[in-house]
């Protein structure tokens, strides 16, 4: 493990396995082995396998209505939101509902992702703070919870106790996962994750004992309240204009759950559902480097290359951070160790399109824009059909 003394620039480089890595509660139990040298696996050294659920009894899938109803309102308001936006709604107010989203986006990315699920990086208490107010604004859990089932997801991937399991299909990954109860082992193993390092922060405990009125302040009110005040905007289009940014950010975190984990490339890990999709890192701003991501969890960038060679909104903003002096020991794993991966259990017979040997965009400046392009869609198409309709 290598350190660099300047604190702005320190990572923590993963040169070679070591215990440290099998033992953290984002790792799957039959980590260890697919890390080992085929010398080491003949010998016997680790014998493990990829159960890790435990036998019950026949599940029924119970349908939870009230969260149908609820999904379906959520939706509805969004609908009318974009008629509003084309129709109603100042630019301004377009503006800043996008800008909210991504707020939101990085506080739930960088924040309960990246930092308090992955510990990929160590963040100072102003910065975590303002992580935490982004995350109350994305409105997807608290913190605490988020943490424990993602680090549930992590651990049992794809699995029974996986809370939005691919292998139940598309839509169940993506969103039929919260319109229903949790499967037996999904409770079951959430009890046993180590959560001991969440909570020992304090910003994470005031968290969740004000989480009701901090959403109401910081998802409720404070984005309708900025427009409505600043610029004068008809109370009924910022309430939908808000509707309309939190759907948009809920369906780029859903596609890494579903996208990410049923098409695309396996470089890294073949044995494994996530892949790398174009596609969702740029709608996700970098999360969709997944294969990579779930082969080495504890990456700060949750990709390869970082944000200089490839899409990623995410790393850039925590680099950032560390530059300010906010950020710091980023973890990252070497070169060495990422080949001798991707030439052990990694898929080399496929490359995606557009990549060069290396598994990096051909061309970094069309990535980048193409990723803005993509990742404001929704944006651009509100602005043309205003301009068609209007």
């Amino acid at each position: 493990m290598t350190i660099n003394s300047n604190p702005r620039k320190r990572f923590i480089v993963t040169e070679e396995y070591c215990d440290e890595d099998f033992n953290r509660p984002d790792v799957p139990d039959w980590f260890r082995r697919n890390q080992l040298q085929p010398e080491e696996q003949e010998k016997g050294i680790v014998k493990s396998d990829r159960t890790t659920t435990t036998a019950s009894k026949p599940y029924k899938t119970i349908i939870v209505w009230r969260n149908v109803i609820a999904m379906a309102i959520l939706h509805l308001a969004a609908l009318y939101g974009i008629h509003l936006a084309i129709w109603n709604a100042r630019i301004k107010t377009i503006a800043w509902s996008c800008l909210m989203a991504v707020v939101g986006g990085l506080g739930v990315l960088a924040g309960s992702h990246r930092l308090w699920t992955h510990r990929s990086y160590k963040a100072r208490w102003p910065l975590r703070l303002l992580l935490m107010m982004a995350q109350t604004i994305a409105l997807q859990n608290d913190i605490y919870e988020w943490v424990r089932d993602h680090r549930v997801h992590h651990k049992y991937s794809d699995t029974d106790a996986d809370p939005h399991n691919s292998r139940r299909g598309f839509f169940f990954a993506h969103m039929g996962w919260l319109m229903v109860r949790k499967h037996p082992d999904v409770i079951q193993k959430g009890r046993a994750i180590d959560l001991s390092d969440v909570w020992a922060d304090p910003i994470v405990r005031f968290q969740r004992r004000f989480y009701i009125p901090l959403v109401l302040l910081l998802w409720g009110f404070f984005p309708v309240w900025v427009p409505v005040h600043y610029w004068n905007e008809n109370l009924e289009v910022a309430i939908m204009a808000n509707a309309l940014r939190y759907v948009m950010l809920l369906h780029q975190a859903w596609s890494v759950n579903s996208a990410a984990h049923l098409f695309g490339y396996r470089f890294y890990e073949r044995s494994i559902e996530p892949r790398e999709n174009q596609w969702v890192v740029y709608l996700s701003l970098g999360e969709g480097y997944h294969n990579y991501h779930h082969t080495f969890p504890w990456d700060y960038s949750a990709s390869e290359h970082g944000w200089r060679h490839n899409f990623n909104v995410t790393t850039a903003f925590i680099d950032l951070a560390a530059w300010l002096g906010l950020a710091y020991d980023r973890r990252i794993v070497s070169r060495t160790l990422v080949e001798k991966r991707v030439s052990r259990t990694g898929d080399r017979q496929s490359l995606a399109a557009m990549m060069d040997g290396h598994r990096k965009p051909i061309s970094y400046v069309f990535d980048l824009v193409f990723g803005i392009l993509v990742s404001t869609s929704l944006i651009f198409l509100i602005l043309i059909l205003r301009y068609i309709f209007r």
